[in-house]
Formats: structure tokens, C-alpha cells, sequence
């Protein structure tokens, strides 16, 4: 379905808002991200534990719904602790940095069309910019200051090794998660979310990008610190890792508020850049004409939006932590050579598209490249003397362990004397009598 440009907004349609509608916006916006946080708390507790066969909340309110706001009355109401070793300007600005850049990130997401809003044609977006998405990713960055800050400042060791696992962690995935970006940019021909979305009316880059989006999919656990990759707080190392020092106050809500934060952003970009964001889903674009016209578009942005999120509570109630260097390997050895290697093919079918002028023959070409990347990858793996000798090292390793279990049973496990033998290693066997003493 080809839709008007009175549909599709553009960079040229922001900026025309009266400052009273700004405002208004901006306060929707606070609104629907602070109820959905609640509401986020709540759902993910749930789907959790009916996947562990538990209830879950359901005392606070009807199916516990009001069970959220309890906790955040609680936190808010508890007595506010600075221990006494902590820096106290740094450990109280953390979580304030862990959550507003959040709350930015979030003001480009498109969520509909133009919409009539108070009598005033307005696009239904709080802002975008022609570099809305490296808006965004600079907010990601620089929230992780607040993470490493948290762990600097409270002077502990584990917060401290929380902190420094943030910033190696936000290196590692921010690369990655920034070259899949580019398919998107190229394919769009623009940076701004909104003709991002435009550029999506008629194939979803999902399925014209998908190595793009699988990487993305894995990247953003990764900038989310989410798990399985959420090994800044992984209590079962770090004790709670870089908030170990923050007590059940207000600002170790700020904490949870800026992980779900994280969360949401994380899943209104995969939307927005993969999903065709607000456009309705075929076939009801075919079947109903205007579908996404006015406020319904939030309707289907809404419904993506949370099948996202679903995704990420399911991801966390079935897979383990990784560990820290499974982490770091796959980011720097998996993902980014991956990832160039992918872009490479897109950049070579958009050169060939443009050169055919949108003919037919341009397919063959499409082939041919795909064809010299997947062989260039084969040759690459078939001569990597690196992993070559990794692999023979340690099938090595696995005979000689195999050779010595053969020699010696007991090698590497326990000492424990073989029951058929009275005498082992100058140990005598005591036989125990079964009578009374």
C-alpha cells in the first residue's frame, strides 16, 4: 500500500509545534514511560513465574497489578543511606545519569503518523534530528557513566569490578551494535527515525537486513546489561556487582527504573528500525486501507513494542549467564567480523542497484557478490592457522586427559580407595561390623 506524505512525516514536519504542545508531549511521553515501567515490573514478574510454575504477584490489587506501586512507595519512603567510605556527590548522581539519558533516548522514537493533537496537525513523536539514531546511541554511551560511576563511587570491590565490566562491556557491544545500524542507514538514505519508518512502507528491513537484526537482537542484551549478559551485576561473582552499595531506597529504584529504561529503549529501536515501526502488518495493510493513518499506528507500534519486550523477559527466564570471557569473545571475534563482512555484501547490492537502474539484472549481480563473500569466508576459514592449532591443542589436551583416566581411574577426582582392593596407596580398608557395639 503506497501512503501520502500526510501519513509519513518527515524532518521537515518537526519544529512547527507550538511550545505549549511540546510541553504536552513531553509530559504524554513521561506518562506512558513511567506507567509502562510499573506495568513492565509487573509483567515481567509474572511471565517469569508461570514459566517456573509459580503465580507470582497477586496480593496488591486485582492479579496483583498494584504490586509495582507498593514496591516503589516502599523504596521511596525508606530511610536514604550514604555509607560512610562512598563519595557522596558521585554515588548520589549515578542513578540520576543511569536514567535521564534513558528517558532521551526515548523522545525519538516515532509512534505514529501525523495525527490531529488539540486542533493541531502534529507528527506523533516528541523530536527527531537528522542524526536521531546517533542521538540515541550517545544517550546508551553515556549512561553507562552512570554505571561505572556507581561502581567507582562506592568505594567497594565488587562495585568497582561491576563498574569496569560496564565500560568493557558497553565497548565491546556499542561497535557491533553501531555496524548494524549501517545496513539501515544505507538502505533509508537518512539517520532520522521518522523517514526511517517511511522508508520501511513497503518491505520491513527484517527481512531485507536480517543478519543486521539477529546481530542487533544480541547486541542490545549486551547494551541493556540484561541476561544473559548482565554480568556488571552478576550476583553469583560480584555479589550484586556495581550496585552492591545501594540499599532498597529511591536510589536503587532509580537503578531498576533505568534498567527497564534500557529495556524499553532497546526494544522501541528494534521497532523502529526493523519493524517497520508504526506501519500496520500485512495483511492488514492490504486489507484495510489506512490502517496505520491517525492514532492507529500507535495501536500496531504498540503491539510490536511488546512482543519486543516479551522477547527480552523470555530471553532472561530461559538462557544462563555467560561467562565473561564467552562475553567479550563473542563481541570482539563474532559479531564485528561478521557484521563487516555483511556490510560489505550490502554495500555491494545497493552499488549495483544503483547502477542498474532498478532492472532485472541487477540479481545476477546480487549473486555473484554473495557468492565471492561466501567464498572469501570459506577460504579465510579453511587457511585460519590460528584456530587450526586452538583445535588441535586441545584435542591434545582431551587425549592425554582420555590416556591418563585409562592409566589411573581415580586422576582428577577424588580420592576415594576402589572398594575390590584391602590395601590402596598405603591405605588399609576397615570392615565395618553390622552387630551393636
Amino acid at each position: 500500500m503506497i501512503r501520502t506524505l500526510a501519513t509519513d512525516p518527515t524532518l521537515a514536519d518537526f519544529g512547527k509545534d507550538p511550545i505549549w504542545l511540546t510541553i504536552v508531549k513531553a509530559v504524554l511521553l513521561f506518562v506512558m514511560v513511567m506507567l509502562g515501567i510499573l506495568f513492565g515490573v509487573w509483567y515481567e514478574r509474572k511471565i517469569i513465574s508461570r514459566m517456573q510454575h509459580r503465580y507470582g504477584p497477586n496480593r496488591a490489587g486485582k492479579f496483583g497489578l498494584l504490586q509495582s506501586v507498593a514496591d516503589g512507595l516502599k523504596m521511596g519512603l525508606k530511610e536514604d543511606i550514604f555509607p560512610n567510605t562512598v563519595d557522596k556527590v558521585l554515588y548520589f548522581l549515578a542513578p540520576v545519569i543511569m536514567v535521564l539519558p534513558a528517558f532521551l533516548a526515548f523522545s525519538i522514537i516515532p509512534f505514529g503518523g501525523m495525527v490531529n493533537m488539540f486542533g493541531v496537525e502534529t507528527p506523533l513523536q516528541l523530536v527527531d534530528l537528522p542524526v536521531a539514531v546517533l542521538f540515541m546511541l550517545a544517550m546508551g554511551a553515556i549512561s553507562v557513566y552512570g554505571v561505572v560511576l556507581a561502581g567507582w563511587s562506592s568505594r567497594s570491590p565488587y562495585a568497582l569490578l561491576g563498574g569496569l565490566r560496564s565500560a568493557a562491556q558497553v565497548v565491546s557491544y556499542e561497535i557491533a551494535m553501531g555496524l548494524s545500524f549501517v545496513g539501515v542507514f544505507v538502505f533509508a538514505g537518512t539517520l532520522s527515525t521518522s523517514e526511517i519508518v517511511a522508508a520501511q512502507d513497503q518491505w520491513w528491513f527484517v527481512f531485507l537486513l536480517l543478519p543486521s537484526f539477529l546481530i542487533y537482537a544480541i547486541c542490545m542484551f549486551g547494551e541493556a546489561a540484561r541476561i544473559p549478559f548482565d554480568l556488571p551485576e552478576g550476583e553469583g561473582e560480584l555479589v550484586g556487582g556495581f550496585q552492591t552499595e545501594y540499599s532498597s531506597s529511591l536510589k536503587f529504584a532509580l537503578i531498576m527504573m533505568g534498567e527497564y529504561l534500557h529495556a524499553f529503549t532497546a526494544a522501541g529501536v528494534a521497532v523502529t528500525l526493523f519493524l517497520g515501526g508504526w506501519h500496520a502488518p500485512w495483511p492488514v495493510s492490504v486489507l484495510w486501507d489506512g490502517a496505520d493513518s491517525g492514532y492507529w499506528g500507535f495501536l500496531w507500534w504498540f503491539l510490536k513494542f511488546f512482543l519486543a519486550f516479551t522477547f527480552i523477559v523470555w530471553v532472561r527466564a530461559s538462557l544462563p549467564r555467560v561467562r565473561y570471557d564467552q562475553l567479550m569473545s563473542l563481541g570482539w571475534k563474532v559479531l564485528i567480523p561478521v557484521n563487516l563482512a555483511w556490510l560489505l555484501l550490502v554495500a555491494g547490492i545497493q552499488t549495483v542497484r544503483g547502477a542498474t537502474q532498478g532492472t532485472s539484472d541487477w540479481w545476477w549481480a546480487v549473486g555473484i557478490t554473495a557468492f565471492l563473500l561466501i567464498g572469501g569466508l570459506a577460504v579465510w576459514a579453511r587457511f585460519d592457522t590460528t584456530n587450526q592449532r586452538r583445535r588441535e591443542a586441545k584435542k591434545a589436551q582431551i587425549e592425554a586427559e582420555f590416556e591418563e583416566l585409562r592409566n589411573e581411574p581415580v586422576a582428577g577426582g577424588f580420592p576415594v580407595p576402589p572398594l575390590d582392593a584391602p590395601h590402596y596407596h598405603g591405605v588399609q580398608r576397615k570392615e565395618v561390623s553390622s552387630g551393636s557395639n
